[in-house]
């Protein structure tokens, strides 16, 4: 399978600069440190899919220039990965056609309460028009052809999926992964994997999580997303990392045959 894979955004919840904060990462002025809320663009033979539609969709999509989207993947139901669905209404109208939404059963739920507008049975107009696909922790295909395997991992209590697609995995807000999980990532060329800051976290990976967690998934290339201004700039945080796992970026880009 060929396709590419760029990080729309490596921050966390709050992403960097963090509103009304004066620290040395808020007011770096290089690019790096400028991180929207976590995210990834998949084109895979022509078309786009997105993981996540957290609440810097639409400046992602006009950032990055897409300009068709053929559906988007759900990690889990926070609002930081689910915010900024209802921009998918510019798609529907260039394309003509409901916004295929792969999710479990969890974030359906979530995302009928937070768009109910959406699921109404007397639809107004210009609301998003959803096609929702559930998923569970199995293998399924993208548009009926590409495979995908899941990943379950939790964030404290709550279930999150990850998704490998070929040598690529994606995953974002882990803070324990069962051993039969890791078994489904190895072999891989690149890891994303999300590591918030250095001190330990009640629902996500610290540094030292990560960079354990990789060990024993052994790719041949890490990355670190979700990353918080507690953690430091782009800079420092690459000072910590050993010679096979970098800090992501925005804008990082991945070419895979």
């Amino acid at each position: 399978m060929k396709f590419s894979a760029t990080i729309l955004g490596s921050g966390t919840s709050q992403g960097i600069p963090v509103i009304a904060c004066e620290c040395h990462v808020c007011t770096s002025g290089k690019i790096e440190d400028n991180r929207l809320r976590c995210s990834v663009l998949l084109e895979i033979d022509g078309k786009n899919y997105v993981i996540d539609a957290g609440p810097d969709f639409r400046q992602q999509m006009l950032k990055f220039k897409v300009k068709s989207l053929e559906a988007v993947l759900f990690t889990h139901e926070h609002k930081d990965h689910m915010a900024g669905l209802d921009d998918v209404r510019a798609f529907n109208f260039i394309e003509r056609r409901d916004m295929d939404i792969y999710c479990t059963k969890a974030v359906e739920t979530a995302l009928r309460r937070e768009y109910h507008y959406a699921f109404e049975e007397e639809k107004y107009p210009g609301i998003p028009q959803l096609n929702i696909i559930n998923i569970e922790n199995k293998p399924f295909k993208l548009s009926n052809t590409i495979p995908v395997v899941p990943v379950e991992v939790m964030h404290y209590f709550m279930p999150v999926l990850g998704f490998r697609l070929g040598d690529f995995a994606y995953i974002t807000d882990a803070k324990t992964v069962e051993l039969e999980e890791i078994e489904k990532l190895k072999g891989l060329k690149v890891l994303i994997i999300n590591a918030l800051r250095k001190e330990p976290h009640i629902s996500h990976f610290n540094l030292e999580e990560a960079l354990n967690f990789i060990n024993q998934v052994k790719p041949e290339r890490a990355y670190l997303t979700h990353i918080s201004h507690l953690f430091g700039t782009h800079e420092e945080i690459e000072r910590e990392l050993p010679p096979n796992v970098f800090a992501a970026f925005d804008g990082l880009k991945f070419d895979f045959d």
